[in-house]
């Protein structure tokens, strides 16, 4: 039910301002409100003034438009007829939902999309203000398209489906969870350690400790795969991996440093994979006597062109790569059925000679227990073993090739991670049964009659291997890599295996680094490795990620040792998982409202612990590994931080700096103000901080890294179009002040005048115990032209600072501070500019063009030649506009703005200390002292005293000073302040303020009386009279000025006061103006009245 209050619609004079109006979309439904009209409907307070409001379906329309609703309900069908009209002279509709004349869009998923999604173009909806407005100031549309409008449809949800359909024709390719996932990580995780080393890792650590360190890289993977779930199901996920997870959740800093060595690492286990899988095909050589040179440069030579294989299987595209992954996973599963099937086929002599008895009680007993050997412990075996569980993230790192990344990586890195375990145990637990830990492999070895076993599971079943005590042997769990293949029903079969897992895991590896790569490198968070974003074909593959991971592999395949190469990215994947899982944590931790993960079944303390698990089992693992990692990342993460790539994902860094500084914020509410804790937080009228930089210079001097800082400006006109500028311009001034260093906020506030504008901000601005104190604003130089409104303006919000008990600082500077003519002249060089520089590429791609061209090089010739003319005729109107703005440039006022960003060499601060006012006309120039810019500037005083007291006086400041820990230069007793100035300085303030005379003495009193009525800001003979000793003592102080303090680099003066409805405005003005007239930088202060200091400690 829609309540339509929209001027232009439904006119009907007779219709009360509260009834509602619900259109009927079909005949049938008219129908139903016929039988309606009887029925008492449920009671609502106030919904109508008439009787008539009792019957809820209404139709509405316009008088003289009952024919065509009529020809409506005929039908039931939707016509142009069917939508209400809005602008009978243009023939427009406006668009509808609901059938009512309104732009309110109903809600759809492509409001919410990205721009530049690839699933979806994103659609915006009308503006607030569009809705808001008058329905006749909206956007209309055609009567072509409205009945599509009508129905929710749009042109950009035809372009979306075209562009899925051109998906569909260009053949991109998406996978499934179990494709995509469940078989990557499965194929992933079954690497090389099943076939090759597991049996090595269960002889030496027993089979109990060997369950245990499966299970410890479970506890790992599985918390893990958690918080990997928890994090991919809150929101799209797009490609990338671990470092999308990552750097979507923690940012830029933690994302960018971790995807580095997370592509690493992915590409140094593809070295790993080769040069297991070319340990495999070695002992086949072996076996042979088909050596080519020896066993290390042979595992080198295979892995080499095994590398080069895979790496033309992977350019070829993720297609063939998805298709190889399939065919080696049914080979996989044939070879672990096969393995099991070997078990409980009895075995014969040569197998039992290399220490395969099928199952026995008496070797499970053996076995069970530890038996480390030649240094190893159970965290170096742990350290081999883990890498084959780090085949978790196989499946998310191709997350942007996936349809549904959010349902899938859960459900299938979930289900891979179980299977997969009870895999490996299975395995672990069926070798440690069934073979001995060391076997000779001479079938001659058998139990001699009467020798005595000593426990010994071989010997009890006949066989004698007790020379591998003191020599070496080459069979049984602890010496034999290739134990499954020897157990096995069929060996070939799982040499297949071993081919299938390694080159599966190394397709993984080599597909998964590349696209981590891309990933990385398309965010620019490092903007050297762009080169790599760069993605080919239909799937956008990373060829250049694949040459690098391809270069980087090589360089690890030529250690050739695989125990040697596990550990090295053992530490890095243990690195990754820690964030991931920090990452998780940390989210949830953050609170924030965009963390709603569909996954439930996680939790933020486990998160946590899965966290400081990985940290303290890479320190377990290799503690100087883990030191290195830790120092890469640090390094990497330092690095991203001080670039700042102009990234913004909704970070959960974000959101908890958010908590903090609420917390921070509420905290600081409950502590009293204390004076030793004063410090100036400033309110800056500077307006848009770009047009006043100096103002703001020198007030973000003093309030840097120690006290609040607010830019403010003020709207005033027409409220509409106001807020629109205002609203528009908030975002970027806010970001110029971050461009250009400036710690500070900004605020804006649209009012009908300025001083009800700076009135808001004085008594709104800030938040808690964050509250400006201290208001900061330029002095308006041109108060003598300008409209009495605006002087009484300015003069109001001195008056309004000092009600709000603010202290106020008036600062002025010779050149004025509005740089806005300069910023404009700047504005168009800088369109010319860029017009001659387009019209140059325009003649240099014409010469290509002409010298591409034999034939009709003479035609083109003659056009260059007008090309030239045209470029010469341009660049003197460029230089005709330049040398005409240069005139009106005013380099002295650009000197003038930047003179507080510049170093101030030696000189002086001269503080005029004249009124005690709390204290902040000495705080702020001892501030300015401890600043790098003002070190170099000393102190000195000058206050007012008597003539026979001077050296009393001088005491007396210096031991108050010096009690404030406040150094000093020198302390001057000005005893002549309250001397007439000179007639040549009163006669110039008498005439500066002679426009502003009413002069009503020498008028009769009907004529004073209408003139006090007509300009009653006019300076009276009676006020100039009452203050005309005020008035001395401010030309006098400038002659004073004159005199001590011309060539100092600035003058901190104490700030005149006028009494409200005392002191005219323009004799305020007056007094401002010659008290700082004709003098370097003038700070005028006046504090509170409230101390700022104090010499308690």
């Amino acid at each position: 039910m829609s309540m339509n209050n929209s001027p232009n619609v439904f006119l009907d004079p007779n219709a009360n301002r509260f009834q509602v109006n619900i259109i009927n979309e079909s005949h049938d439904s008219n129908e139903a409100s016929q039988e309606d009209v009887g029925s008492d409907p449920p009671h609502y307070e106030e919904t109508s003034f008439t009787e008539e409001a009792h019957n809820r379906l209404r139709i509405s329309y316009r008088p003289g438009k009952r024919e065509l609703y009529d020809n409506f309900l005929q039908n039931g069908e939707k016509t142009e007829a069917s939508l209400h009209p809005c602008d009978t002279h243009n023939k427009m509709y406006y668009l509808q939902t609901f059938g009512h004349n309104t732009m309110d869009p109903v809600p759809k998923i492509d409001y919410y999309r990205n721009t530049g999604s690839v699933s979806g173009n994103k659609l915006n909806r009308p503006s607030l203000l569009e809705i808001h407005e008058q329905l006749a100031k909206n956007i209309a549309v055609s009567t072509g398209s409205v009945e599509r409008l009508a129905n929710g449809e749009s042109t950009a949800g035809e372009e979306t489906a075209a562009s899925k359909e051109e998906e569909k024709k260009t053949g991109l390719v998406k996978f499934g969870w179990v494709k995509g996932v469940l078989v990557r990580c499965m194929l992933n995780i079954w690497g090389v350690m099943l076939f090759i080393r597991l049996s090595w890792i269960v002889g030496q650590a027993g089979i109990g400790l060997g369950i245990i360190v499966i299970a410890l890289s479970v506890v790992v993977t599985t918390l893990t795969g958690i918080s990997m779930s928890a994090i991919c199901t809150n929101g799209v996920v797009r490609g990338g991996g671990a470092y999308y997870l990552i750097s979507r959740s923690l940012g830029p800093e933690f994302g960018g440093s971790i995807g580095l060595i997370f592509a690493f690492a992915n590409a140094v286990a593809v070295a790993m994979y080769v040069v297991g899988f070319a340990e495999t095909v070695v002992e086949l050589l072996k076996e042979s006597d088909s050596i080519m040179v020896d066993e290390s440069n042979d595992i080198r030579i295979i892995g080499t062109i095994t590398v080069v294989c895979l790496l033309g299987i992977s350019v070829a595209g993720m297609e063939w790569e998805a298709k190889a992954q399939v065919i080696l996973l049914i080979v996989l599963l044939i070879a672990i059925a096969n393995f099991f099937i070997g078990t409980v086929i009895p075995t014969n002599n040569e197998k039992k000679a290399r220490g395969f008895f099928n199952y026995q009680a008496s070797i499970f007993a053996e076995n069970f227990g530890p038996d480390f050997r030649s240094g190893e412990g159970f965290f170096s075996v742990f350290a081999i073993f883990f890498p084959a569980a780090t085949g978790i993230l196989a499946g998310a790192n191709i997350s942007g090739d996936l349809e549904d990344p959010q349902g899938a990586i859960p459900k299938g890195t979930m289900l891979a991670i179980l299977i997969t375990t009870v895999a490996y145990i299975a395995v672990a637990v069926c070798a440690a049964s069934c073979v001995v830990r060391d076997a000779t492999g001479n079938i001659n070895d058998t139990v001699i009659p009467g020798m005595s076993c000593n426990g010994s599971s071989a010997c009890n079943l006949g066989y004698d291997f007790s020379r591998c005590r003191s020599q070496p042997c080459d069979y049984g769990l602890m010496n034999n890599f290739q134990v499954m293949s020897m157990v096995s029903g069929f060996g070939p079969l799982i040499t297949a295996g071993i081919f299938s897992a390694t080159l599966s895991s190394a397709l993984a590896s080599l597909v998964s680094a590349p696209k981590v790569f891309q990933a990385l490198c398309k965010d620019n968070v490092y903007k050297g490795l762009h080169f790599f974003a760069k993605g080919y074909g239909k799937n956008n593959e990373p060829i250049r990620g694949y040459v690098l991971t391809f270069v980087i592999a090589m360089a690890f395949i030529l250690i050739a040792q695989l125990n040697t190469i596990a550990p090295i990215i053992s530490n890095f994947f243990l690195a990754s998982y820690a964030l991931i899982n920090f990452s998780c944590f940390h989210a949830s931790y953050a609170k924030s409202p965009g963390w709603r993960p569909a996954f439930r079944y996680y939790n933020m303390w486990i998160s946590l612990f899965g966290a400081l698990l990985c940290c303290g089992v890479m320190f377990v693992i290799n503690w100087w590994a883990a030191l290195i990692t830790y120092v890469i990342e640090l390094f990497l993460y330092i690095y991203v931080t001080y670039k700042k790539p102009e990234v913004n994902w909704g970070s959960s860094t974000q959101a908890l700096c958010y908590i903090k500084a609420l917390d921070s914020a509420l905290a600081l509410t409950t502590v009293e103000d204390h004076v030793k804790n004063f410090r100036p937080q400033c309110i800056a009228l500077t307006g848009a901080p770009m047009i006043r930089p100096a103002l703001l210079d020198i007030t973000h001097t003093f309030t840097k890294n120690n006290g609040l800082c607010i830019c403010c400006e003020v709207y005033t006109g027409p409220r509409k179009l106001c807020v629109k500028e205002m609203n528009s311009g908030m975002a970027k001034k806010q970001a110029w002040l971050t461009k250009n260093k400036r710690k500070a906020f900004y605020a804006a506030v649209a009012a009908d005048s300025f001083r009800d504008g700076v009135k808001s901000l004085l008594q709104a601005s800030g938040l808690g115990r964050m509250k400006p104190n201290t208001l900061v604003i330029g002095f308006k130089k041109d108060w003598r032209n300008a409209a009495v409104t605006q002087v009484e303006n300015y003069v109001g919000v001195i008056h309004d600072a000092f009600d709000f008990e603010l202290g106020t600082i008036i600062v002025r500077i010779s050149q004025g501070f509005d740089i806005s003519q300069v910023l404009q002249v700047q504005e168009e060089l800088e369109k010319l500019e860029q017009e001659r520089l387009a019209l140059e590429a325009t003649i240099k791609e014409n010469e290509f063009e002409e010298e591409k061209s034999g034939i009709c090089g003479f035609f083109r010739k003659a056009r260059k030649l007008n090309i030239t003319k045209h470029e010469m005729k341009n660049e003197s109107t460029i230089n005709t506009v330049q040398s005409m703005h240069m005139g009106e440039f005013n380099q002295k006022l650009l000197e003038a703005s930047t003179q507080f960003k510049k170093k101030q060499g030696k000189g002086t601060i001269d503080i005029w200390w004249l009124f005690d006012d709390g204290g902040l006309t000495i705080l702020i120039p001892y501030i300015l002292t401890i600043r790098k810019k003002w070190k170099n500037c000393k102190l000195r005083i000058f206050t007012g005293g008597k003539v026979n007291r001077i050296e009393e006086e001088k005491l007396v400041m210096a031991s108050l000073l010096s009690k404030f820990r406040i150094k000093f230069a020198d302390i001057n007793i000005i005893c002549d302040i309250n001397m007439k100035p000179n007639k040549e300085s009163w006669k110039f303030f008498e005439e500066m303020i002679e426009p502003y005379r009413l002069r009503e003495s020498c008028k009769d009193i009907t004529t004073a009386e209408k003139l006090k009525r007509e300009t009653p800001w006019k300076i009276t003979d009676a006020e100039l009279e009452a203050f005309k000793e005020k008035s001395y003592r401010q030309v006098r102080l400038n002659e004073l000025l004159q005199e001590h303090s011309r060539a100092a680099n600035l003058i901190v003066l104490s700030l005149p006061v006028a009494r409200k409805g005392v002191v005219s405005d323009y004799l305020y003005m007056a007094w401002l103006e010659i008290l700082s007239k004709n003098l370097p930088p003038v700070l005028m202060v006046r504090g509170n009245h409230k101390n700022v200091l104090t010499f308690y400690s």
